[in-house]
Protein backbone atom coordinates (compact mmCIF):
# COMPACT_ATOMS: atom_id res chain seq x y z
CA UNK A 1 0.00 0.00 0.00
CA UNK A 2 1.64 3.44 -1.06
CA UNK A 3 0.57 6.75 0.98
CA UNK A 4 1.19 10.29 0.60
CA UNK A 5 4.28 11.98 2.32
CA UNK A 6 4.30 15.74 3.09
CA UNK A 7 7.31 17.59 2.05
CA UNK A 8 8.95 17.45 5.18
CA UNK A 9 9.27 13.30 5.42
CA UNK A 10 10.25 13.50 1.77
CA UNK A 11 13.15 16.12 1.98
CA UNK A 12 14.15 14.79 5.39
CA UNK A 13 15.12 11.29 3.84
CA UNK A 14 16.08 12.37 0.57
CA UNK A 15 19.60 12.56 2.02
CA UNK A 16 20.33 9.59 3.40
CA UNK A 17 20.40 7.92 -0.33
CA UNK A 18 17.98 5.05 0.48
CA UNK A 19 14.21 4.59 1.37
CA UNK A 20 13.39 2.41 4.40
CA UNK A 21 11.22 -0.44 3.33
CA UNK A 22 11.21 -2.83 5.79
CA UNK A 23 10.92 -3.37 9.29
CA UNK A 24 14.09 -4.80 9.27
CA UNK A 25 15.57 -1.60 8.18
CA UNK A 26 13.99 0.10 10.70
CA UNK A 27 15.12 -2.11 13.07
CA UNK A 28 18.81 -2.04 12.23
CA UNK A 29 18.80 1.84 12.29
CA UNK A 30 17.07 2.06 15.45
CA UNK A 31 19.95 -0.18 16.68
CA UNK A 32 23.02 1.15 15.33
CA UNK A 33 21.61 4.69 13.93
CA UNK A 34 20.30 6.57 17.19
CA UNK A 35 23.70 6.43 19.25
CA UNK A 36 24.46 9.86 19.18
CA UNK A 37 20.71 11.49 19.76
CA UNK A 38 20.24 11.89 23.30
CA UNK A 39 16.38 12.72 23.60
CA UNK A 40 14.31 9.93 23.17
CA UNK A 41 11.07 11.96 21.72
CA UNK A 42 13.48 13.03 18.48
CA UNK A 43 14.47 9.27 18.38
CA UNK A 44 9.94 8.52 18.26
CA UNK A 45 9.41 11.46 15.28
CA UNK A 46 12.40 9.75 13.49
CA UNK A 47 10.96 6.58 13.66
CA UNK A 48 7.59 7.63 13.06
CA UNK A 49 8.70 9.25 9.33
CA UNK A 50 10.63 6.40 8.79
CA UNK A 51 7.79 4.02 9.43
CA UNK A 52 5.41 6.19 6.75
CA UNK A 53 8.31 6.19 4.14
CA UNK A 54 8.17 2.14 4.54
CA UNK A 55 4.33 2.30 3.96
CA UNK A 56 3.13 1.80 7.81
CA UNK A 57 0.20 4.62 7.53
CA UNK A 58 0.98 5.77 11.74
CA UNK A 59 -0.75 9.26 11.50
CA UNK A 60 -0.61 9.28 15.18
CA UNK A 61 2.00 7.90 17.97
CA UNK A 62 2.61 8.41 21.44
CA UNK A 63 4.52 7.55 24.08
CA UNK A 64 3.90 7.39 27.99
CA UNK A 65 6.53 6.59 30.31
CA UNK A 66 6.28 7.23 34.66
CA UNK A 67 8.76 9.14 35.10
CA UNK A 68 8.26 9.88 39.08
CA UNK A 69 9.71 13.46 38.87
CA UNK A 70 8.85 15.45 42.29
CA UNK A 71 5.78 17.03 40.12
CA UNK A 72 5.01 15.01 37.71
CA UNK A 73 4.01 11.26 37.52
CA UNK A 74 5.19 10.81 33.98
CA UNK A 75 5.31 11.99 30.66
CA UNK A 76 3.71 11.69 27.55
CA UNK A 77 5.25 12.17 23.80
CA UNK A 78 3.06 13.02 20.69
CA UNK A 79 3.91 12.48 17.30
CA UNK A 80 1.10 13.47 14.35
CA UNK A 81 1.96 13.37 10.51
CA UNK A 82 4.28 15.84 9.09
CA UNK A 83 5.27 17.11 12.75
CA UNK A 84 8.92 17.81 12.82
CA UNK A 85 9.51 17.90 16.54
CA UNK A 86 6.99 16.08 18.91
CA UNK A 87 4.50 17.30 21.21
CA UNK A 88 5.95 16.68 24.83
CA UNK A 89 2.93 16.98 27.83
CA UNK A 90 3.81 16.24 31.79
CA UNK A 91 1.10 14.20 33.57
CA UNK A 92 0.20 15.18 37.28
CA UNK A 93 0.26 12.38 39.69
CA UNK A 94 -3.43 12.93 40.35
CA UNK A 95 -4.52 11.55 36.99
CA UNK A 96 -4.03 7.98 38.10
CA UNK A 97 -7.40 8.82 40.21
CA UNK A 98 -9.41 10.32 37.29
CA UNK A 99 -12.26 8.44 35.81
CA UNK A 100 -11.05 9.06 32.58
CA UNK A 101 -7.59 7.33 32.99
CA UNK A 102 -9.53 4.66 35.04
CA UNK A 103 -11.35 3.39 32.28
CA UNK A 104 -8.71 3.35 29.60
CA UNK A 105 -6.54 1.68 27.69
CA UNK A 106 -3.67 2.83 29.73
CA UNK A 107 -4.30 1.29 32.66
CA UNK A 108 -5.62 -1.71 31.17
CA UNK A 109 -2.14 -2.08 29.61
CA UNK A 110 0.35 -0.32 32.95
CA UNK A 111 -1.89 -1.22 35.57
CA UNK A 112 -3.83 -4.26 34.44
CA UNK A 113 -0.39 -6.00 32.59
CA UNK A 114 -2.36 -6.22 29.02
CA UNK A 115 0.10 -7.20 26.12
CA UNK A 116 -2.07 -5.32 23.32
CA UNK A 117 -5.49 -2.83 23.10
CA UNK A 118 -6.26 -3.13 18.73
CA UNK A 119 -9.11 -0.46 18.07
CA UNK A 120 -10.80 -0.42 14.58
CA UNK A 121 -12.62 2.87 15.00
CA UNK A 122 -14.04 2.52 11.30
CA UNK A 123 -17.25 3.94 10.69
CA UNK A 124 -19.81 0.92 11.59
CA UNK A 125 -17.26 -0.63 13.48
CA UNK A 126 -16.63 -1.16 17.81
CA UNK A 127 -19.63 1.73 17.33
CA UNK A 128 -20.17 0.26 21.46
CA UNK A 129 -16.93 1.68 22.45
CA UNK A 130 -18.09 4.89 24.58
CA UNK A 131 -14.77 6.36 26.09
CA UNK A 132 -14.06 9.55 25.08
CA UNK A 133 -10.60 8.57 23.47
CA UNK A 134 -12.19 6.87 20.76
CA UNK A 135 -14.37 9.66 19.99
CA UNK A 136 -11.58 12.16 19.85
CA UNK A 137 -9.81 9.59 17.65
CA UNK A 138 -12.80 9.12 15.07
CA UNK A 139 -12.94 12.75 15.17
CA UNK A 140 -9.30 13.01 14.00
CA UNK A 141 -9.85 11.07 11.17
CA UNK A 142 -8.28 8.30 12.59
CA UNK A 143 -9.19 4.48 11.59
CA UNK A 144 -7.71 1.78 13.90
CA UNK A 145 -5.37 2.50 16.72
CA UNK A 146 -2.83 -0.26 18.26
CA UNK A 147 -1.36 0.25 21.87
CA UNK A 148 1.42 -1.87 22.99
CA UNK A 149 3.55 -2.15 26.87
CA UNK A 150 6.81 -0.89 26.26
CA UNK A 151 8.79 -3.21 29.29
CA UNK A 152 11.84 -1.88 30.69
CA UNK A 153 13.94 -3.94 33.56
CA UNK A 154 13.24 -4.33 36.67
CA UNK A 155 9.39 -4.77 36.37
CA UNK A 156 9.24 -1.00 34.69
CA UNK A 157 6.47 -0.72 32.74
CA UNK A 158 5.91 1.85 30.06
CA UNK A 159 3.11 2.09 26.64
CA UNK A 160 3.74 2.88 23.12
CA UNK A 161 0.58 3.35 20.56
CA UNK A 162 0.20 3.79 17.09
CA UNK A 163 -2.83 5.02 14.82
CA UNK A 164 -3.73 4.82 11.50
CA UNK A 165 -6.01 7.30 9.67
CA UNK A 166 -5.89 4.67 6.16
CA UNK A 167 -9.41 4.27 5.11
CA UNK A 168 -8.82 0.53 6.02
CA UNK A 169 -6.71 0.83 8.65
CA UNK A 170 -3.35 -1.29 9.61
CA UNK A 171 -2.86 -4.66 7.80
CA UNK A 172 -1.48 -7.62 9.47
CA UNK A 173 2.17 -7.03 7.53
CA UNK A 174 1.45 -3.37 8.96
CA UNK A 175 1.07 -4.81 12.49
CA UNK A 176 3.99 -7.13 12.29
CA UNK A 177 6.49 -4.35 11.39
CA UNK A 178 5.39 -2.57 14.13
CA UNK A 179 5.25 -5.85 16.59
CA UNK A 180 8.83 -6.31 15.28
CA UNK A 181 10.74 -3.14 16.66
CA UNK A 182 8.81 -2.91 20.17
CA UNK A 183 11.75 -4.73 21.57
CA UNK A 184 14.53 -2.61 20.24
CA UNK A 185 12.39 0.65 21.26
CA UNK A 186 11.99 -0.30 24.57
CA UNK A 187 15.86 -0.86 24.89
CA UNK A 188 16.24 2.43 23.16
CA UNK A 189 13.66 4.40 25.20
CA UNK A 190 15.13 2.84 28.52
CA UNK A 191 18.77 4.41 28.15
CA UNK A 192 17.28 7.54 27.16
CA UNK A 193 14.91 7.35 30.05
CA UNK A 194 17.27 6.29 32.63
CA UNK A 195 19.73 9.19 31.37
CA UNK A 196 17.00 11.85 31.98
CA UNK A 197 16.11 9.99 35.37
CA UNK A 198 19.54 10.32 36.66
CA UNK A 199 19.28 13.71 35.79
CA UNK A 200 15.89 14.70 37.20
CA UNK A 201 16.98 12.96 40.48
CA UNK A 202 20.37 15.27 40.46
CA UNK A 203 18.48 18.26 40.31
CA UNK A 204 15.99 17.21 42.65
CA UNK A 205 18.43 16.01 45.32
CA UNK A 206 21.86 18.22 44.30
CA UNK A 207 20.46 21.25 42.38
CA UNK A 208 20.86 22.18 38.76
CA UNK A 209 24.19 23.30 38.91
CA UNK A 210 25.57 21.08 41.08
CA UNK A 211 23.84 18.31 38.91
CA UNK A 212 25.80 19.60 35.50
CA UNK A 213 29.05 19.14 37.63
CA UNK A 214 28.45 15.55 38.48
CA UNK A 215 26.86 14.82 35.50
CA UNK A 216 30.39 16.20 34.18
CA UNK A 217 32.82 14.07 36.39
CA UNK A 218 32.73 15.72 39.31
CA UNK A 219 32.66 12.64 41.53
CA UNK A 220 35.98 12.81 42.86
CA UNK A 221 36.08 13.46 46.83
CA UNK A 222 38.34 17.16 47.24
CA UNK A 223 37.01 17.75 43.64
CA UNK A 224 35.81 21.57 43.68
CA UNK A 225 36.28 24.99 42.65
CA UNK A 226 36.45 28.80 44.38
CA UNK A 227 33.03 30.81 43.34
CA UNK A 228 32.21 34.10 44.42
CA UNK A 229 29.15 34.32 45.79
CA UNK A 230 26.21 35.63 48.01
CA UNK A 231 25.53 32.96 50.59
CA UNK A 232 22.27 32.71 52.50
CA UNK A 233 21.43 30.64 55.64
CA UNK A 234 17.97 30.09 56.96
CA UNK A 235 16.49 28.27 60.07
CA UNK A 236 13.49 27.90 61.20
CA UNK A 237 12.98 28.54 64.84
CA UNK A 238 11.54 26.12 67.56
CA UNK A 239 11.16 23.31 65.15
CA UNK A 240 11.61 20.47 68.08
CA UNK A 241 8.75 21.90 69.69
CA UNK A 242 6.73 22.37 66.44
CA UNK A 243 7.60 18.45 66.25
CA UNK A 244 6.51 17.43 69.29
CA UNK A 245 2.94 19.27 69.28
CA UNK A 246 2.36 17.92 65.74
CA UNK A 247 1.43 14.80 63.85
CA UNK A 248 4.73 13.52 61.54
CA UNK A 249 1.98 14.66 58.47
CA UNK A 250 1.24 17.94 60.13
CA UNK A 251 4.94 18.27 60.53
CA UNK A 252 5.91 17.42 56.76
CA UNK A 253 3.35 20.12 55.58
CA UNK A 254 4.36 22.67 57.41
CA UNK A 255 7.66 22.34 56.53
CA UNK A 256 6.75 21.94 52.80
CA UNK A 257 4.88 24.86 52.96
CA UNK A 258 8.02 26.69 54.39
CA UNK A 259 10.18 25.24 52.36
CA UNK A 260 7.87 26.16 49.28
CA UNK A 261 7.84 30.01 50.66
CA UNK A 262 11.76 30.33 50.76
CA UNK A 263 12.84 28.44 48.06
CA UNK A 264 10.41 29.62 45.37
CA UNK A 265 11.78 33.12 45.37
CA UNK A 266 15.83 32.29 45.31
CA UNK A 267 15.06 30.08 42.63
CA UNK A 268 13.10 32.31 40.41
CA UNK A 269 15.94 35.39 41.20
CA UNK A 270 18.64 33.05 40.10
CA UNK A 271 19.71 31.68 43.62
CA UNK A 272 20.78 27.98 43.77
CA UNK A 273 19.59 26.25 47.02
CA UNK A 274 22.72 23.15 48.16
CA UNK A 275 21.10 21.90 50.86
CA UNK A 276 17.87 21.75 53.34
CA UNK A 277 19.44 20.88 57.00
CA UNK A 278 16.30 20.07 58.36
CA UNK A 279 14.64 22.77 59.14
CA UNK A 280 16.93 25.24 57.20
CA UNK A 281 18.64 25.87 54.18
CA UNK A 282 22.18 26.93 51.99
CA UNK A 283 22.13 28.43 49.12
CA UNK A 284 24.19 30.72 47.26
CA UNK A 285 24.12 33.61 44.41
CA UNK A 286 27.23 33.42 41.99
CA UNK A 287 28.77 36.59 42.08
CA UNK A 288 29.10 35.51 38.24
CA UNK A 289 25.63 37.09 37.43
CA UNK A 290 26.26 41.13 38.11
CA UNK A 291 22.36 41.78 40.23
CA UNK A 292 23.97 38.22 42.37
CA UNK A 293 22.85 40.80 45.42
CA UNK A 294 20.19 42.70 44.40
CA UNK A 295 18.45 39.22 43.22
CA UNK A 296 19.37 37.87 46.60
CA UNK A 297 17.72 41.03 48.52
CA UNK A 298 14.36 40.97 45.68
CA UNK A 299 14.07 36.56 46.64
CA UNK A 300 14.12 37.47 50.27
CA UNK A 301 11.65 40.29 50.07
CA UNK A 302 9.60 37.63 48.16
CA UNK A 303 9.66 34.93 50.91
CA UNK A 304 8.85 36.96 53.36
CA UNK A 305 5.85 38.06 51.80
CA UNK A 306 4.70 34.52 50.78
CA UNK A 307 5.97 33.48 54.60
CA UNK A 308 3.46 35.96 55.66
CA UNK A 309 0.78 34.85 54.10
CA UNK A 310 1.19 31.04 55.02
CA UNK A 311 1.31 32.86 58.73
CA UNK A 312 -1.81 33.94 58.21
CA UNK A 313 -3.09 30.38 56.79
CA UNK A 314 -1.65 29.18 60.20
CA UNK A 315 -3.69 31.22 62.47
CA UNK A 316 -6.67 30.82 60.87
CA UNK A 317 -5.69 26.81 61.08
CA UNK A 318 -4.99 27.17 64.81
CA UNK A 319 -1.25 26.61 64.57
CA UNK A 320 1.39 29.00 65.45
CA UNK A 321 3.06 31.43 63.48
CA UNK A 322 6.48 30.30 61.38
CA UNK A 323 9.60 32.08 62.70
CA UNK A 324 12.57 32.39 61.16
CA UNK A 325 16.58 33.88 60.74
CA UNK A 326 18.13 34.30 57.83
CA UNK A 327 21.83 35.03 57.38
CA UNK A 328 23.19 36.59 54.59
CA UNK A 329 27.28 37.30 53.90
CA UNK A 330 29.19 37.82 50.39
CA UNK A 331 33.14 35.99 49.79
CA UNK A 332 34.47 33.47 48.05
CA UNK A 333 33.47 29.24 48.60
CA UNK A 334 34.87 26.35 48.38
CA UNK A 335 32.56 24.69 45.42
CA UNK A 336 32.88 20.76 45.48
CA UNK A 337 32.86 17.54 46.86
CA UNK A 338 33.50 16.71 50.66
CA UNK A 339 32.60 13.87 52.87
CA UNK A 340 33.39 9.74 53.09
CA UNK A 341 35.35 7.72 51.05
CA UNK A 342 32.04 6.25 49.40
CA UNK A 343 29.32 9.17 50.58
CA UNK A 344 29.73 12.44 49.27
CA UNK A 345 28.12 15.91 49.27
CA UNK A 346 28.70 18.66 46.90
CA UNK A 347 28.13 21.59 48.83
CA UNK A 348 30.22 24.97 49.38
CA UNK A 349 32.77 25.42 52.65
CA UNK A 350 34.53 28.43 54.12
CA UNK A 351 34.64 31.65 55.66
CA UNK A 352 31.90 33.27 54.19
CA UNK A 353 29.66 30.09 54.82
CA UNK A 354 30.56 30.16 58.66
CA UNK A 355 29.73 34.00 58.98
CA UNK A 356 26.32 33.69 57.24
CA UNK A 357 25.31 30.97 59.63
CA UNK A 358 26.73 32.97 62.94
CA UNK A 359 24.69 36.00 61.71
CA UNK A 360 21.49 33.61 61.05
CA UNK A 361 22.63 32.45 64.80
CA UNK A 362 22.74 36.24 65.98
CA UNK A 363 18.70 37.17 64.82
CA UNK A 364 17.82 35.18 67.85
CA UNK A 365 19.66 37.64 69.77
CA UNK A 366 18.64 40.84 68.01
CA UNK A 367 15.66 39.79 67.49
CA UNK A 368 15.56 41.04 63.84
CA UNK A 369 14.94 38.17 60.90
CA UNK A 370 17.28 38.64 58.64
CA UNK A 371 20.63 39.99 59.05
CA UNK A 372 23.59 41.45 56.49
CA UNK A 373 27.22 41.61 56.86
CA UNK A 374 28.47 45.32 56.29
CA UNK A 375 30.85 43.64 53.17
CA UNK A 376 26.93 42.11 51.42
CA UNK A 377 25.82 45.87 51.89
CA UNK A 378 27.97 47.95 50.74
CA UNK A 379 28.38 45.37 47.48
CA UNK A 380 25.08 45.61 47.28
CA UNK A 381 25.02 49.34 47.29
CA UNK A 382 21.53 49.05 49.88
CA UNK A 383 23.01 51.03 53.01
CA UNK A 384 20.98 53.80 52.69
CA UNK A 385 17.55 50.92 52.80
CA UNK A 386 19.21 49.23 56.11
CA UNK A 387 19.77 49.91 58.99
CA UNK A 388 23.22 49.68 60.57
CA UNK A 389 22.89 47.89 64.16
CA UNK A 390 26.38 48.31 65.17
CA UNK A 391 29.26 45.87 65.25
CA UNK A 392 28.25 42.02 67.14
CA UNK A 393 31.12 39.61 67.98
CA UNK A 394 30.62 36.32 66.23
CA UNK A 395 32.16 33.04 67.38
CA UNK A 396 35.14 31.87 65.90
CA UNK A 397 36.17 35.34 64.06
CA UNK A 398 38.89 37.66 66.53
CA UNK A 399 37.17 41.18 65.41
CA UNK A 400 33.64 41.83 65.05
CA UNK A 401 31.09 42.44 62.51
CA UNK A 402 29.37 45.41 61.59
CA UNK A 403 25.69 44.10 61.42
CA UNK A 404 22.86 45.76 58.88
CA UNK A 405 19.24 44.77 59.22
CA UNK A 406 15.51 45.59 57.40
CA UNK A 407 13.91 48.64 59.51
CA UNK A 408 11.84 47.56 62.85
CA UNK A 409 8.21 48.18 61.12
CA UNK A 410 9.93 44.89 58.99
CA UNK A 411 9.69 42.96 62.16
CA UNK A 412 6.13 44.10 62.86
CA UNK A 413 5.07 43.21 59.61
CA UNK A 414 6.50 39.86 59.57
CA UNK A 415 6.89 38.86 63.66
CA UNK A 416 9.67 37.00 62.68
CA UNK A 417 11.37 36.28 65.71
Amino acid sequence: MEISLNKTEVSHYEKFGAWPASGSQILNWLMRGTHDEPLIDNIFVELCSRLRVAGVPVARATLHFRTRHPQWLGTRIIWRSGMRKAEVRTVGYHVEETAEFLDSPFRAIIVDGASEIRWRLQSGEDRSLSHPLYEEFRAEGLTDYVAWPLDHTLGKRHLVTFASDAPSGFDDDHVAVLAEILPALALVSEIRLKNQLARTLLETYVGPHASEQILDGATTRGNGVTVSAAVLICDLRNFTALSNLRSRDEVIEILNGYFDAMAEPIERHGGEILKFMGDGLLAIFPLGNPTACIDLLRAIGEAQTALARLNEQSLLAGRDALRYGIGVHVGDVMYGNIGSRKRLDFTVIGPAVNIASRLENLTKEVKRSVLFSKTFVEMAGCGSKLENLGSYPLRGLGEPVSVFAFSTSEVAANQAV
